[in-house]
């Protein structure tokens, strides 16, 4: 909005050429996210405790320390994220650029169901929520709009080769594999793929959200690179015109996040629910298609793939066995049984989470 009014006017007031910048639109981003994060927090903290009463449900087949400890603690914290997340990138975004829209109505989309679930939790005091073949047939119908509408963008793509319908491979220069049609299959696993793994991650204090931010900051440094045709040429990998924009998105959601955290920090004040897990990533899952750094994702947000591998394993060993690999799943929860202490568990993922990062980002220069 700020882009939009602004930059008209630069040629007679030289400072709004500043809002022509993507790097000074995407901090402005950062500190309004933030801002606005830390003032709505108390306020909406307070009307959750109100309308939710016991908080969320506690798990009775988890650590039972999490029913003393965690006890009403409301859910549905994720709603800070997602006004903070909006408000900021209506601000400051090119509210012309599609991919801006396309990423926005994913992650509210998927926003929305997170929040239906959670409702359904706190209102049956149940832990079980939207069942789970309706949420996957919503998180499907959305992610195979916005796989559609990506491609139909991607088409435009100047380059040798379309960009449309095809999966870059990271360490390998110029390398696009041709999917067709299957691209909207693999598109729609990256993004629903992305929510759920991000859900399955928010399990203790701080766990999901300090992840979240990290690929967050690194998808913003990708983001710009990618819609930049000079540092694209230079580092050969394809150019997507506009997928720069997407910076904003990622800016102000890391924003958002630094504001959460300082809620969701040890002792935790409020959760942020399905209302948040599944709309952060798939808003992650969205961007990765957009950009085509759907591989490079699974790397960067590797610990997310691990917590939802470990629930795979889980699951399909229990099965075919009677036998559990871990004593619990998702393997946070392995740790907290075998007696790690919780912030021990949250501290040391997040520092894989940065390990995971560094490593996806080098894909960017080694080709």
């Amino acid at each position: 909005m700020l882009y939009y009014f602004l930059v008209p006017l630069a040629d007679q007031f030289q400072p709004f050429n500043m809002f022509r910048y993507l790097t000074f639109r995407t901090g402005g981003a950062v500190m309004t996210a933030l801002i606005i994060a830390f003032v709505i927090g108390p306020p909406l903290i307070r009307w959750l405790k109100i309308k939710q009463g016991k908080g969320q449900p506690i798990r009775e087949d988890g650590p039972q320390r999490h029913l003393l400890e965690k006890k009403g603690t409301p859910t549905m914290g994720g709603l800070m994220i997602l006004i903070a997340l909006l408000v900021s990138t209506l601000l400051w975004a090119d509210l012309a650029n599609p991919y801006v829209w396309i990423v926005l109505t994913v992650t509210l989309g998927f926003g929305l169901l997170g929040w239906w679930d959670d409702y359904l939790k706190v209102s049956k005091r149940s832990s079980a929520g939207v069942s789970g073949g309706v949420k996957l047939v919503i998180q499907s119908l959305i992610s195979i709009a916005a796989v559609i509408l990506i491609m139909e963008l991607h088409k435009a793509a100047p380059g040798p080769e379309p960009l449309s319908g095809t999966v870059a491979v990271p360490f390998l220069k110029d390398t696009l594999v041709p999917l067709g049609a299957f691209f909207i299959v693999f598109g729609l696993l990256v993004i629903v793929g992305a929510s759920n793994a991000v859900n399955l991650t928010d399990g203790l204090d701080g766990l999901a959200i300090v992840p979240v931010m990290i690929a967050a900051l690194s998808f913003a440094l990708i983001c710009y690179i990618v819609g930049r045709a000079d540092y694209t040429n230079y580092l050969q990998i394809h150019f997507v015109p506009g997928a720069g924009e997407l910076a904003i998105l990622c800016g102000a959601l890391l924003g958002a996040g630094l504001g959460f955290l300082w809620y969701n920090a040890p002792p935790a004040m409020v959760f942020m629910g399905d209302t948040g897990s599944l709309a952060l990533g798939g808003m992650l899952g969205t961007m990765a298609v957009a950009i085509k750094h759907e591989i490079v994702l699974a790397i960067i947000g590797g610990l997310f793939v691990l917590e939802a591998v470990s629930v795979m394993i889980q699951v399909a060993s229990f099965k075919l066995t009677g036998k559990r690999v871990f004593r619990m799943a998702p393997i946070h929860h392995h740790f907290e049984q075998l007696g790690w202490r919780e912030p021990t568990i949250v501290i040391r993922f997040w520092i894989i989470a940065v390990i995971l990062a560094l490593i996806g980002l080098s894909t960017l220069k080694i080709r």
